[in-house]
């Protein structure tokens, strides 16, 4: 793992802070993460003789999306989300840890259950000097976020 890592920091610009992990195995890096938005289904219940206002009670989880964007060395997120698509559907466990540079990681969010739902492929236009972008998104199982010790 640590040489795949190694491989990954020598051709990725220091602009490319979040690291994508899929089961420990580095993926690729990202200059843009959405990470997801963790919110909950909240339920009315109205009770009787009390008229100003309703109670509201927390549901199930929504659903959560994880998009990362301009990725380089994601070819590897690209063949999992192909064979997806062609194969066996499968989903794995995905860690995206935020690092100051290349060394200190400063947050994590670890993603069980994930798939690749959507990629959208760069807009190409030879009339521009712009960077091809591309975009990936996970639908997202369970999800633990844990800060730096640094930051603790």
């Amino acid at each position: 793992m640590s040489l795949l890592l190694a491989r990954l920091r020598a051709t990725m610009h220091e602009s490319y802070r979040f690291i994508v992990l899929v089961g420990n195995v580095p993926y690729g890096a990202f200059t843009e993460a959405s990470l997801p938005v963790v919110e909950f289904e909240m339920e009315e219940v109205k009770e009787g003789g009390l008229n100003t206002y309703p109670h509201k009670l927390p549901g199930r989880r929504k659903a959560a999306t994880v998009s990362l964007k301009n990725g380089i060395g994601g070819l590897l997120l690209l063949k999992w989300y192909i064979s997806n698509m062609t194969e066996d559907f499968e989903r794995k466990n995905v860690t995206i840890v935020l690092k100051t540079g290349f060394i200190f990681p400063t947050m994590t969010w670890h993603v069980e259950d994930a798939f690749p739902s959507k990629w959208a492929g760069p807009q190409l236009k030879s009339g521009e000097n712009s960077v091809a972008i591309q975009t990936l998104d996970f639908t997202c199982g369970d999800i633990t976020i844990v800060p730096s010790p640094l930051l603790l």
